[in-house]
Order: structure tokens, then sequence, then C-alpha cells
């Protein structure tokens, strides 16, 4: 399907754009609007790269408002995050070396790499569960106000805080309930995870295998776990952003993003990867800058600490937004958007007015 945007007023553009859905083709006429770059016309699906050029052009275009989402909602969340000053060191160090305790009855040997992993783990497992409140809270806002500064901009609108406040009252039980899905199915991946692990470790030695064979293998299966993994987050992420712009959460929305990323899931994969392997090298420096490097006198700290914590949430933005903006792609890629009613008005504006219609009759 191709709609020409040659000797259209911005009305009528922005008109062919609400009868296709605001999923339809994004922001390709917004970028036309608004740069001399072009963009095809053709309504298609886009690859990682296009999703990431869409992204920077809704950053550019909204970027007050997503600065103030990067200022107000992600930076705390990040600062408490990297610095681990929720985390009790002692509880860490418990379950690490119950952890080892674990690794070494299922045969693996204690080799500087299981350590290392059992440590990661442990600190993981221990920071998320103390940094939970924090996630509930000003996380979840953030990835709310993200994909409605997303749908405002497809929209042709700028971010009004308090229509976002007036919105997300409405919705914000729907958005509680899905985000518990998904620590509930990333909870529930981990353990079936660690479970298989040990299981599938402990018969290989029972089997008389070597070490270094149980380790290889024990590694295999991480990486396919890792597959499996990161199909669950884009899952998870994407019934995020559904639980928002749609009247559907928790389980609907898990089942309705399993749905429509049939066929994009490769585009999904390589957008996790990008974000996990930003975040990962970002946590690295500051575990290395910040953490175990003083200089002497530590003043290092005070200029590397919030810089990365600046670029952390930095990339947790771009996570958001690019999660959003693939939400679209594949609604514009499966046709399954429906004529939007009240012209101008952004998905989540028009679900407010309809909420507001029907309570007054």
């Amino acid at each position: 399907m191709e709609i020409s945007s040659e000797g259209c007023s911005p009305r009528t553009r922005s008109d062919h754009l609400r009868k296709e859905g605001s999923g339809e083709a994004p922001c390709q006429f917004l970028a036309m609007e608004l740069s001399d770059h072009g963009h095809t016309n053709q309504i298609q699906s886009m690859n990682a790269w296009k999703i990431l050029k869409e992204t920077v052009w809704i950053l550019r275009y909204n970027c007050w408002a997503f600065m103030a989402i990067l200022a107000l909602l992600i930076c705390p969340v990040s600062t408490v995050l990297l610095s681990n000053i929720l985390v009790d060191m002692s509880i860490v160090k418990s379950l690490t070396v119950r952890l080892m305790l674990v690794a070494k009855t299922s045969g693996l040997p204690l080799i500087p790499l299981i350590k290392q992993s059992c440590q990661h783990f442990a600190e993981t497992v221990v920071s998320s569960a103390m940094c939970l409140p924090l996630y509930f809270t000003l996380l979840l806002l953030s990835k709310a106000a993200v994909v409605y500064s997303v749908d405002c901009t497809y929209s042709r609108k700028k971010f009004d805080a308090l229509k976002f406040y007036m919105i997300i009252t409405k919705f914000w039980r729907r958005i509680i309930s899905t985000y518990m899905w998904v620590c509930t199915v990333v909870a529930g991946c981990i353990t079936m995870f660690c479970v298989f692990l040990v299981c599938f470790c402990s018969a290989l030695s029972v089997l008389g295998f070597s070490p270094d064979i149980v380790v290889g293998a024990a590694v295999l299966v991480g990486l396919v776990f890792s597959v499996i993994f990161a199909n669950a987050i884009i899952i998870c992420d994407i019934a995020m952003v559904i639980s928002v712009l749609e009247d559907v959460s928790g389980a609907q929305a898990m089942l309705r993003s399993n749905i429509l990323i049939k066929g994009q899931t490769q585009v999904g994969l390589v957008i996790y990867l990008g974000s996990t392997i930003g975040m990962a090298l970002v946590e690295a420096l500051f575990e290395h800058q910040v953490k175990m490097l003083s200089y002497g006198d530590g003043s290092s700290r005070m200029w590397e600490g919030p810089l990365l914590v600046i670029m952390y949430s930095f990339v947790v933005l771009i996570d958001s937004m690019m999660s959003a903006v693939f939400y679209f792609s594949c609604r514009s890629f499966r046709s399954a958007v429906d004529a939007s009613t009240g012209e101008g008005n952004s998905i989540l504006e028009t679900m407010a007015i309809s909420a507001e219609t029907e309570s007054v009759q």
C-alpha cells in the first residue's frame, strides 16, 4: 500500500496518517515536514536501523519532553541502580556463596568464570529486589511517559504534562497489572533456567563427563537461554506499550504482544541486543571508573559518576522509545489498526475521551 505526499498539505497528510491509524508509516511524513531528509512513503515494516533513525527524529521533535523524562524519572533510578546504595553487600556475599555451593554440587568447577557469574547474578537479584519500589513508580511512569510522548509526536503534538497526568490516572491500574505480569514472566524464565541448568549439569556429572565438558555444556545452555530470554523481554516490552495505548492489560497484553511481533522477532532481537550491550558497557565503565578507581583523592567520581549515570539513562530512554516505535511498526506491518476517531487526537487522548463519555452515560 502506498501513500503519496506530493501536492498534499500538512493537514491532508495528517488525515492520511490518521485514516491508516496512528501506527501506519509513523514519522515518515513527519520527518519530511521537519527536515530536508527524505523517508520512503511505502508502508512497510522497519528494520532496527530504520527504527533507530525514526527514534532520533522523534527525539528531536519532542526534545524537551524526553529530556524532562530523562532528568526527572529515569536518572534517579539509574543513580540508585548503578551505585547500589540500597544493596546490602552482606546479603550479596551470602547469596554468592550459596550459588557457588549449588554450582559445585551440580558438577561445575569453581573456576573464575563460575565465581564471577555467581557474584554477578547475586548482585543483580538483590539489586532488582531492593529497587523494585522504584521500578513500580518512577521507571514505570517513565515508560508510560515515553509512550505518550511518541504517540503525541505521531499526532504532531507537544508533550502536555497536565493532560498526561489526567490520562495516566485513568489507565494506571492497567499498566501496573501488565508490569506485574512482566515481572512474573522474567522471574519465571530465570527460575526455570537455573533449575534446568543445575539438573542438566548434575546429569552430565553423574554420567562421568569431565568438568571442562560440563562447563562447555553450561555455556551452550546459557546461550540458548539468552535467545529465549531475549524473546521474552521483547514480548514484555511491547506488552507494556500495548497496556498504555490499547484497552488490554496483563495476560491479554502479553498475548497481544506475542501475536503482534510475529515475523518481526529478528528486528526486536537486534534492538534488544543493542540496548543490552549499551547498558552493559556503561555499567562496566561505572564499576571500573567510579567504584574501583579513585585516583588518590577520588576527584574523578565527581564528574565521571554523573556523566555515566546520564549515559546509562539515555540508553534506557532510547530503548523505551525504540520499543514504542517498534510497536507502531508492527501495527503498520500487520495492518491491524482500526480507523481512529477524533481528528488530531492521539490514541491515549481518544481513549480518555471515550472513557469519560462512557462514565457520563
